[in-house]
Protein backbone atom coordinates (compact mmCIF):
# COMPACT_ATOMS: atom_id res chain seq x y z
CA UNK A 1 0.00 0.00 0.00
CA UNK A 2 1.35 3.39 -1.00
CA UNK A 3 -0.17 6.52 0.52
CA UNK A 4 0.44 10.16 -0.39
CA UNK A 5 -0.36 12.60 2.41
CA UNK A 6 -0.79 16.22 1.33
CA UNK A 7 -1.39 19.33 3.37
CA UNK A 8 -0.36 22.87 4.09
CA UNK A 9 2.23 24.12 6.54
CA UNK A 10 1.52 22.89 10.09
CA UNK A 11 -1.62 21.08 8.90
CA UNK A 12 -0.86 17.91 10.84
CA UNK A 13 0.11 15.93 7.74
CA UNK A 14 3.31 14.48 9.24
CA UNK A 15 1.64 13.39 12.46
CA UNK A 16 -1.25 11.83 10.53
CA UNK A 17 1.26 9.99 8.30
CA UNK A 18 3.13 8.69 11.36
CA UNK A 19 -0.08 7.41 12.96
CA UNK A 20 -1.16 5.80 9.68
CA UNK A 21 2.03 3.84 9.08
CA UNK A 22 2.19 2.82 12.75
CA UNK A 23 -1.35 1.43 12.50
CA UNK A 24 -0.55 -0.45 9.27
CA UNK A 25 2.32 -2.57 10.62
CA UNK A 26 2.38 -5.12 13.46
CA UNK A 27 3.38 -3.69 16.84
CA UNK A 28 7.15 -3.55 17.21
CA UNK A 29 7.87 -4.00 13.50
CA UNK A 30 10.68 -1.73 12.35
CA UNK A 31 9.66 1.33 10.36
CA UNK A 32 12.14 3.50 8.53
CA UNK A 33 11.60 7.26 8.64
CA UNK A 34 13.35 9.04 5.75
CA UNK A 35 13.72 12.71 6.63
CA UNK A 36 14.42 14.53 3.38
CA UNK A 37 16.59 17.17 4.91
CA UNK A 38 19.17 17.62 7.56
CA UNK A 39 19.13 19.45 10.84
CA UNK A 40 20.69 22.90 10.97
CA UNK A 41 22.03 23.67 14.43
CA UNK A 42 22.06 27.40 13.59
CA UNK A 43 18.26 27.45 13.23
CA UNK A 44 16.70 26.86 16.68
CA UNK A 45 13.13 26.71 15.30
CA UNK A 46 14.13 23.98 12.83
CA UNK A 47 15.95 22.04 15.58
CA UNK A 48 12.81 22.29 17.75
CA UNK A 49 10.58 21.05 14.92
CA UNK A 50 12.84 18.06 14.30
CA UNK A 51 12.90 17.24 18.03
CA UNK A 52 9.08 17.30 18.15
CA UNK A 53 8.87 15.00 15.12
CA UNK A 54 11.37 12.57 16.65
CA UNK A 55 9.57 12.66 20.00
CA UNK A 56 6.35 11.39 18.41
CA UNK A 57 7.98 8.33 16.85
CA UNK A 58 8.41 4.97 18.59
CA UNK A 59 11.94 4.13 19.72
CA UNK A 60 12.17 1.10 17.40
CA UNK A 61 11.78 3.25 14.27
CA UNK A 62 14.99 4.18 12.50
CA UNK A 63 15.50 7.71 11.22
CA UNK A 64 17.65 8.49 8.20
CA UNK A 65 18.28 12.13 7.37
CA UNK A 66 19.11 12.13 3.68
CA UNK A 67 18.65 13.97 0.44
CA UNK A 68 19.06 10.67 -1.44
CA UNK A 69 15.56 9.31 -1.01
CA UNK A 70 15.86 7.31 -4.24
CA UNK A 71 18.81 5.22 -3.04
CA UNK A 72 17.24 4.70 0.38
CA UNK A 73 13.99 3.42 -1.16
CA UNK A 74 15.90 1.04 -3.42
CA UNK A 75 18.16 -0.28 -0.63
CA UNK A 76 15.35 -1.50 1.61
CA UNK A 77 12.19 -1.94 -0.46
CA UNK A 78 10.73 -4.45 2.00
CA UNK A 79 10.89 -2.23 5.10
CA UNK A 80 7.79 -0.12 5.84
CA UNK A 81 8.90 3.46 5.18
CA UNK A 82 7.66 7.00 5.70
CA UNK A 83 9.20 9.81 3.60
CA UNK A 84 8.85 13.33 5.05
CA UNK A 85 8.72 15.32 2.87
CA UNK A 86 8.79 15.52 -0.92
CA UNK A 87 8.85 19.35 -0.91
CA UNK A 88 12.07 19.37 1.09
CA UNK A 89 13.49 16.67 -1.19
CA UNK A 90 12.55 18.73 -4.25
CA UNK A 91 14.18 21.86 -2.81
CA UNK A 92 17.42 19.95 -2.23
CA UNK A 93 17.23 18.43 -5.70
CA UNK A 94 16.75 21.85 -7.30
CA UNK A 95 19.76 23.07 -5.29
CA UNK A 96 21.91 20.05 -6.18
CA UNK A 97 21.18 20.40 -9.91
CA UNK A 98 21.43 24.20 -9.79
CA UNK A 99 18.05 24.17 -11.50
CA UNK A 100 16.26 27.08 -9.86
CA UNK A 101 16.55 29.23 -12.98
CA UNK A 102 17.75 26.86 -15.68
CA UNK A 103 18.31 23.18 -15.99
CA UNK A 104 16.18 20.22 -15.19
CA UNK A 105 15.38 17.95 -12.28
CA UNK A 106 13.33 15.69 -14.54
CA UNK A 107 15.72 12.74 -14.44
CA UNK A 108 16.03 12.89 -10.62
CA UNK A 109 12.24 13.08 -10.24
CA UNK A 110 11.80 10.16 -12.67
CA UNK A 111 14.32 8.04 -10.74
CA UNK A 112 12.73 8.80 -7.38
CA UNK A 113 9.24 8.01 -8.67
CA UNK A 114 10.54 4.77 -10.24
CA UNK A 115 11.81 3.80 -6.78
CA UNK A 116 8.38 4.64 -5.32
CA UNK A 117 6.68 2.50 -7.98
CA UNK A 118 8.99 -0.44 -7.29
CA UNK A 119 8.69 -0.23 -3.50
CA UNK A 120 7.44 -3.54 -2.10
CA UNK A 121 6.23 -2.64 1.39
CA UNK A 122 4.04 -0.06 3.06
CA UNK A 123 5.11 3.40 1.93
CA UNK A 124 3.77 6.74 3.14
CA UNK A 125 4.89 9.90 1.35
CA UNK A 126 4.30 13.33 2.88
CA UNK A 127 4.25 16.43 0.68
CA UNK A 128 3.09 20.03 0.89
CA UNK A 129 0.16 20.76 -1.38
CA UNK A 130 0.75 23.55 -3.88
CA UNK A 131 -1.08 26.70 -2.86
CA UNK A 132 -1.25 25.64 0.80
CA UNK A 133 2.37 26.55 1.48
CA UNK A 134 4.35 29.75 1.33
CA UNK A 135 5.56 30.30 -2.23
CA UNK A 136 7.24 33.63 -2.96
CA UNK A 137 6.19 35.60 -6.02
CA UNK A 138 9.57 35.08 -7.66
CA UNK A 139 10.76 33.09 -10.65
CA UNK A 140 12.27 30.45 -8.35
CA UNK A 141 9.08 30.35 -6.27
CA UNK A 142 6.99 29.77 -9.38
CA UNK A 143 9.47 27.12 -10.52
CA UNK A 144 9.14 25.33 -7.19
CA UNK A 145 5.33 25.44 -7.32
CA UNK A 146 5.31 24.10 -10.89
CA UNK A 147 7.75 21.30 -10.08
CA UNK A 148 5.98 20.39 -6.83
CA UNK A 149 2.58 20.34 -8.50
CA UNK A 150 3.88 17.97 -11.16
CA UNK A 151 5.66 15.79 -8.60
CA UNK A 152 2.54 15.52 -6.41
CA UNK A 153 0.36 14.59 -9.39
CA UNK A 154 2.77 11.89 -10.52
CA UNK A 155 3.19 10.55 -6.97
CA UNK A 156 -0.60 10.47 -6.52
CA UNK A 157 -0.95 8.39 -9.69
CA UNK A 158 1.44 5.80 -8.20
CA UNK A 159 -0.27 5.70 -4.81
CA UNK A 160 -3.17 3.53 -3.75
CA UNK A 161 -4.47 6.23 -1.43
CA UNK A 162 -4.19 10.04 -1.34
CA UNK A 163 -5.21 12.03 1.73
CA UNK A 164 -5.37 15.79 2.25
CA UNK A 165 -4.87 16.84 5.87
CA UNK A 166 -6.45 20.15 6.92
CA UNK A 167 -6.37 21.31 10.55
CA UNK A 168 -5.29 17.81 11.54
CA UNK A 169 -8.31 16.25 9.84
CA UNK A 170 -7.82 13.80 6.97
CA UNK A 171 -9.90 14.12 3.83
CA UNK A 172 -9.70 11.16 1.46
CA UNK A 173 -8.91 12.34 -2.07
CA UNK A 174 -8.22 8.91 -3.52
CA UNK A 175 -9.63 6.20 -1.27
CA UNK A 176 -7.66 2.96 -1.11
CA UNK A 177 -9.01 0.35 -3.45
CA UNK A 178 -10.16 2.78 -6.15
Amino acid sequence: MRTLVLGGIRSGKSEWAEQTIAASVPAGQPVRYLAAGQSDATDPDWVDRIAKHRGRRPAHWSTVETQDITTELRQSPATPTLVDDLGTWLTGTLDHHQAWEHGSVGAAVDEMLDAVGAFESTLVLVSPEVGLTVVPATASGRRFADELGSLNQRAAALCDQVVLVVAGQPLSIKPSGT
